[in-house]
């Protein structure tokens, strides 16, 4: 608890927060909340007034800090009081993710249902591709709510958020790509029933090829030494699996059972509107055909060129109070501990040793560079407290909690007292916390990126029935990966003026940009090879090309609308991590896919399906139907 005025801090300012603080511990746990009481700490300027409230990690935190708040909220006229440290910070966490179930669904749905209408301008078939999301969304969040209701996983408010973007994007994706093939066989066939049973046959595979490798790339997360990354690999594996099953369940019975009037006013009829005939993608096509090797060498070029600028992300980590992108009251307290008192004043460091070096211990941490004091912390007597033969100690640092420079010193300190012979000494608090958490998620982050690089790989191999594409699938993806995060760091440190990232957002951001960037690339690629098996590998690169063309780029800027509708809970990391994989979505889907892995497949030719018998069978034989494949 910090409180301020500007002439200097008050003996009634004082009597004031005793009083008020001793009210909060009789409405709690009736009056033994947080041991003994802290007494009050003036600052040397006289300034400010600091003292610390104990609380347990029960999870009850979000319910107490509120009341002690409402302790607090009437103070004399001129004082400013603020409830910061941990505790504090939990407590506007829980009040920040509490958007999630209303804000981000409407914001997501809202985008989501206005590309549908500008896609297909069918309100009919909108809303039965949201109530297809939905029931996705409802199925994942009940399997989820009984697996955390039974203890076989945590969720956490990220994990969530994460949940129901994932779920709305995928659904969409996939209702995407069966609509639009739908629709093409509508124009193909009068028996709407025959027109579905091909579009469920052409569409089973890369749809649950897809699913297969976004579920199979985020349980990587399993990986992890962190709790909160580990849990949120389940989390989203169950958001797609029930994004894929509604899709091929739901979705399909429900257009059977409109027909055709699901498009109105824009109903397919046979022999129509053939997607071929003319636009956009006819034009991108015939460029990749004609020019095919100067628009895989400049896209590349560019690819790369923003790559280099990777490095320049700052993924180091931040401190707690940079975690919020609003003014909220435990930031704006840790702001007042700053300016009036040691910087780690709010989130002491701790150490526990035995008591025979205690004296030893204290004189160590006393005597590092950067702590301001270090004491053993005491009973209701003043002596050093004790249980089972161990005191605890706590320092304060000059540096504010969670800097750069903090994290450095519980270094220091970590390695002056286990030097210490006997003392057997363990170094925790927030900071300790903190620094522990950077290397553990760049320790994952060094394990889990080869690990998806693998998985997506053999899924691709087995799916294509090829070696040398998915070698070049994944290349394309892995760049564009590094460009995205080239890109990123430009505007985080430039653009958005952010204070740093959480060693953990590249981690996120590869795994959802590798697992659903390469989705893109396996509709566009499946249906090139169908289109190979009768039409050759060239001629097949450009059908399938225009044939997906626009279903795909509207997958993508979908999935990517959803994705940045994250930045409404005012959180820097999911802010981050929506501007990763919007972005990297969109350079996924217009660039890579539309680009660069149609032009280099039609350079390379044939040889692209290496070792498959595709690879071996010429392109015109294929065509006169005298091969079969």
């Amino acid at each position: 608890i910090v409180a301020a005025r500007d002439g200097g801090v008050t003996a009634a300012d004082q009597k004031y927060l005793t009083g008020a603080l001793a009210s909060y511990r009789e409405s709690v746990a009736g009056g033994s909340a947080g041991g003994p009481p802290i007494p009050l700490t003036v600052s040397d300027d006289g300034v400010a007034a600091q003292t610390v409230v104990l609380m347990a990690t029960d999870g009850s935190v979000r319910d107490e800090v509120p009341v002690l708040r409402e302790a607090l909220a009437d103070p004399p006229a001129g004082l400013e009081v603020k409830v910061a440290g941990p505790a504090g910070q939990i407590a506007d966490l829980v009040t920040a993710f509490s958007g999630i179930d209303g804000m981000l669904l409407l914001v997501a749905g809202s985008v989501v249902a206005l590309i549908l209408l500008i896609v297909y301008r069918g309100p009919l078939l909108v809303l039965i591709v949201l109530f297809s999301a939905v029931a996705a969304l409802s199925l994942a969040a009940l399997i989820v709510y009984l697996l955390a209701d039974a203890g076989a996983l945590a969720l956490s408010g990220m994990s969530q958020g994460i949940l129901f973007i994932l779920v709305f994007g995928a659904a969409t994706d996939y209702a995407l790509l069966l609509v639009s093939r739908y629709r093409q066989e509508l124009r193909e066939s009068a028996d709407a029933s025959a027109a579905m049973r091909i579009t469920w046959r052409a569409t089973f595979g890369p749809i649950t090829a897809s699913a297969a490798t976004v579920i199979l790339g985020v349980t990587c997360l399993l990986f992890s030494d962190l709790a909160s990354t580990r849990d949120l690999g389940p989390v989203a594996a169950i958001g797609i699996g029930a994004s894929w099953l509604a899709s091929m369940t739901f979705l399909p019975a429900a257009l059977l059972l409109t027909r055709r009037v699901a498009f109105w006013p824009l109903i397919p009829h046979p022999g129509t509107d053939h997607p071929e005939s003319s636009g956009l993608w006819r034009r991108v096509g015939h460029l990749v055909e004609s020019r095919h090797r100067k628009v895989w060498i400049i896209t590349a070029l560019a690819l790369f060129g923003l790559a280099a600028l990777a490095p320049g992300l700052q993924a180091h980590g931040t401190t707690s109070s940079q975690v919020f992108l609003t003014q909220v009251d435990s930031v704006a307290g840790e702001q007042l501990l700053d300016e009036h008192f040691p910087g780690g004043t709010g989130s002491p460091t701790v150490i526990i040793a035995k008591s025979a070096a205690a004296e030893a211990v204290v004189a160590a941490v006393g005597a590092t560079d950067g702590v301001a004091l270090a004491y053993p912390v005491t009973d209701r007597t003043g002596a050093p407290a004790e249980a089972a033969g161990r005191i605890q100690i706590e320092a304060i640092l000059d540096a504010p909690a969670g800097s750069t420079e903090s994290l450095a010193l519980v270094q220091q300190i970590r390695h002056a007292v286990h030097a210490i012979p006997g003392a057997d000494a363990l170094v925790g608090g927030q900071d300790a916390l903190q620094l522990d958490t950077n290397l553990t998620s760049e320790r994952d982050r060094n394990v889990i990126i080869p690990i998806v690089i693998i998985v997506v790989f053999i899924v691709l191999a087995l799916l294509l029935r090829a070696l040398l594409l998915p070698l070049l699938l994944m290349a394309t993806v892995v760049l564009s990966y590094y460009s995205t995060l080239g890109v990123s760091a430009v505007m985080f440190n430039h653009v958005f003026d952010f204070p740093g990232a959480d060693p953990s957002v590249p981690l996120f951001a590869f795994v959802f940009l590798v697992a659903l960037g390469i989705d893109y690339n396996i509709f566009l690629m499946t249906r090139v090879r169908e289109e190979s098996l009768t039409h050759g590998t060239r001629r097949g690169v450009y059908r399938g090309l225009v044939l997906t063309g626009g279903v795909i780029t509207s997958a993508g800027v979908v999935l990517a609308a959803t994705f940045a509708a994250l930045a409404v809970l005012p959180l820097l990391f999911l802010a981050q991590l929506a501007f990763l994989v919007a972005f990297g979505v969109l350079l996924d889907t217009i660039v890579v896919r539309s680009l660069l892995v149609p032009a280099l497949t039609w350079d390379i030719g044939k040889k692209v399906w290496w070792p498959s018998r595709l690879s071996r069978i010429e392109d015109e034989v294929v065509e006169s139907g005298v091969a079969k494949v």
